[in-house]
């Protein structure tokens, strides 16, 4: 047992995701990206015996634990191991080796090690000094074998205490054994580290038995298979064993090794419990000082300390409308009747903006599909808050301090890119619409919802089998099945720059008598990309973000001190600095001066999209000396103007979306793969045989806007052979000026526009841009 633990009761929290990765915003909250990394501290990587198409669950168990399909991409390993996240490994579907692929013993054995390989490869690229060794190991029970469809799976540690006192040799010794290159010669009855591939341990004293059991049971063989049972010492009933086939091997096998054991000996004894694993994660998961009462209840995992709780998710309740708030506690302990301070993800320390202080009217547990009410939940534990729904959007963080400092908020590797207008088909269905987008945004955590000036409802998603599932979740339970109108799904673009501006843009108040000057400037990939990252916020100490800007990316370090915003949604990667010299008053349009960016930033001046690694800077200001004649009336609109003004004269581009897509296909599929990604934009950038396999894993890059039907067509080229995975990765440059006459201006962008119920024209620089 762990040092740790008390007795022999363990709790154990098991949390369902999808394994799409449509769906890994949802993996995200639940598993390894923030949201549920601020609630586990562990997690279960699960990987098929060979590359085939597979749907794994996720789960959590112990609200440590999270089962990742590598399906997902791989930058989640990466981000899971990041947050200090301990893992363990499952090699599922062996029961595709034993029937379907009738692979050899020494083929299996060599798959299994080229799998944890693999993983260890990762775990070792995000290795973290903190942490210590997280690699894996069949050998130190860190590794697991499974058939999760029959229900059956070991560990090594479980065939060492059988053959153990056999060989009469401590369960540690024989557990090496079992691995790697260790032979057994029956003849001669030794040992050594050389030898025939069928007398390799793991071959001979793991797999051997388990294929007798499986070709005897598949063979109607029950003479044999009882001896075999005899010896094992199982029982089992006789109507068990008067099952056939398949049926019967799964019996056999679950009697045997049953799952839960080998997974459950893992997680008990290689997992660390919230008392272990709060003591190192506590620094990455809160964002006030490391000295402070919370940060201190958190590392120390301390029921009696003020309460934190990191709210991940708004779990639809039986109460039409109503949200059960699902979280984990960090510090203290919650119960119902507490006030308690309610801070959501745009909440900033000190000021009163996103905070509520409310009462928590009851504390449930979710216990498969009901929720039992209990008075209290300690530290450490996962539970549900009724009553404060309604001052939470998504995700938020709630304590008892009053000096408490919000949880960090999560940052996901996928974007909603891929966006539809909803309506109803009858009008008088309007509020049930309404209703039910506020609905569908509470309880995704991708979904973003907006509306357009043309008063168009859009719903923008992951990728288009996300937004299938959100638009049905949408009419079938949040509008009781009222009918939609849904337009064809359509793709978010960014503005951007690619030069600096060439001339000074200045743009007059509409009383005439205040002046703005401003220039536009590319922020640079890379810094637009540690913006996103959230390496670099606006929350960050002014000095230290100054100095890294000047360092690492060549800033003049007094305007690199001296930024103003980042836009949109406070921590986009856009920022308005102040290059200004000697101005007066220059503070008392500050705030003006933000709200017109984050105005600009939300809605560019092409068409209307976000803007993106875009860096206003204010050049010059003339004020009217009369504070009446400067007010945000006057200042909004002429910082706008000025905006438009230098984006449009800074050789402005459209950035589109772009998917990395993951292909597994035999080699007469590639073909296939090349002419549709060919027809789509695509580019193929990596492209590598899977050793021992014949399976070949291709890598390219995808437009949002031409993966459209991309699997229904792949899948028609390949016959069925190809599988593909999407995921969000970047955004690119699209090529072609959009202010210049062509395609891009006089189809794309004019679409766009169209469609927004905008002029179809850009409108003309001296829109904006004033003379002296």
């Amino acid at each position: 047992m762990p040092k740790d633990s008390q007795g022999r009761e363990f709790l154990i929290n098991l949390i369902d995701s999808p394994g799409h990765v449509d769906f890994s915003a949802e993996a995200c909250f639940h598993m390894l990206l923030r949201p549920f990394v601020s609630l586990t501290e562990r997690w279960l990587l699960w990987t098929p015996l060979r590359e085939f198409p597979f749907r794994p669950r996720l789960f959590c168990a112990r609200l440590d634990i999270h089962l990742f399909p590598p399906a997902i991409h791989s930058d989640f390993r990466g981000k899971a191991l990041g947050e200090r996240i301990k893992p363990v490994l499952t090699v599922n579907k062996l029961d595709r080796g034993f029937l379907e692929l009738q692979l050899d013993w020494e083929s299996m054995y060599t798959n299994f090690s080229k799998h944890v390989e693999n993983v260890n490869v990762i775990i070792s690229t995000y290795k973290d000094d903190a942490m210590g060794d997280l690699q894996v190991y069949p050998d130190k029970g860190t590794v697991s074998f499974s058939a999760g469809l029959h229900g059956w799976a070991f560990t090594l540690p479980q065939f060492a205490r059988m053959y153990a006192k056999k060989f009469g040799v401590s369960e540690e010794k024989m557990c090496e054994r079992l691995w790697g290159e260790n032979y057994f010669n029956p003849a001669e009855k030794k040992w050594s580290k050389e030898g025939d591939t069928a007398n390799r341990a793991f071959n001979m004293f793991i797999l051997d038995p388990i294929g007798k059991i499986v070709q005897a049971t598949m063979n109607d063989q029950l003479d044999k298979l009882e001896k075999m049972l005899s010896a094992l010492n199982i029982k089992m009933k006789k109507e068990d064993l008067e099952l056939k086939g398949k049926a019967l091997l799964k019996r056999t096998m679950q009697s045997w090794i049953p799952a839960h054991k080998a997974l459950l000996e893992m997680m008990i004894l290689h997992l660390p419990s919230p008392a272990a694993a709060q003591r190192y994660r506590a620094e990455l998961l809160y964002t006030g000082p490391a000295d402070d009462a919370c940060c201190t209840g958190i590392r120390e995992c301390n029921p009696e300390a003020p309460l934190v709780l990191y709210v991940s998710k708004m779990v639809p309740s039986a109460d039409k409308g109503r949200f059960i708030a699902f979280g984990r506690v960090f510090s203290g302990t919650v119960q119902a009747g507490v006030k308690i301070r309610i801070m959501g993800p745009n909440y900033v320390p000190g000021k009163k903006e996103d905070l509520n202080i409310k009462s928590i009217q009851r504390v449930v547990l979710f216990m498969g599909r009901r929720q039992d009410p209990v008075d209290t939940v300690p530290v450490g534990n996962t539970c549900g808050l009724i009553g404060i729904d309604q001052f939470l959007v998504k995700t938020g963080t709630l304590t008892t301090a009053e000096d408490g400092y919000p949880m960090k908020d999560m940052k996901f590797s996928v974007s909603p890119v891929v966006r539809c207008a909803v309506e109803p088909k009858n009008p008088q269905d309007l509020p049930k619409l309404v209703e039910g987008l506020k609905r569908l945004a509470k309880s995704d955590p991708m979904v973003v919802i907006s509306i357009e000036e043309s008063g168009e409802h859009i719903v923008a998603g992951a990728g288009e089998l996300h937004m299938e599932i959100c638009l049905k979740d949408l009419q079938d339970d949040y509008m009781n099945g009222a009918p939609l109108k849904i337009s064809d799904p359509v793709v978010s673009y960014r503005e951007t720059v690619t030069a600096e501006t060439d001339q000074e843009c200045m743009s007059k108040s509409p009383n005439k008598h205040n002046r703005l000057y401003f220039k536009a400037l590319p922020l640079g990939e890379e810094l637009t990309n540690v913006i996103d990252d959230g390496e670099i916020t606006p929350r960050d100490d002014v000095k230290v973000r100054g100095r890294r800007l000047a360092d690492e990316f060549g800033w003049d370090v007094d305007i690199a001190r001296k930024i103003w915003a980042f836009g949109p949604d406070i921590v986009g990667p856009n920022l308005v600095c102040d290059a200004t010299k000697a101005v007066q008053f220059l503070n008392e349009i500050k705030d003006s001066v933000v709200a017109g960016f984050n105005w600009v930033t939300k809605e560019g001046v092409i068409c209307e999209e976000n803007m993106r690694g875009i860096c206003f800077q204010i050049l010059d200001v003339t004020m009217h000396a009369d504070a009446i004649h400067r007010g945000g009336g006057q200042i909004i609109p002429t910082a706008r103007r000025v905006m438009y003004a230098a984006e449009m004269l800074s050789a402005p581009r459209l950035m589109e979306p772009v998917f990395l897509v993951e292909i597994q296909c035999p080699e007469q599929a590639m073909g296939g793969i090349y002419s549709c990604l060919n027809r789509r934009r695509g580019q193929v950038f990596e492209e590598n045989q899977r050793p021992g396999t014949p399976l070949y894993n291709v890598k390219a890059y995808l437009p949002v806007s031409e993966s459209f039907g991309f699997d229904s067509d792949l899948r028609a080229q390949t016959a069925g052979q190809a599988f593909p995975q999407c995921v969000f990765d970047h955004w690119d440059l699209v090529l072609g000026d959009p202010l210049a006459p062509g395609k891009l201006r006089d189809e794309v962008i004019a679409a766009i526009r169209k469609r927004k119920g905008l002029a179809v024209e850009v409108p003309p620089l001296d829109r904006f841009k004033d003379k002296l």
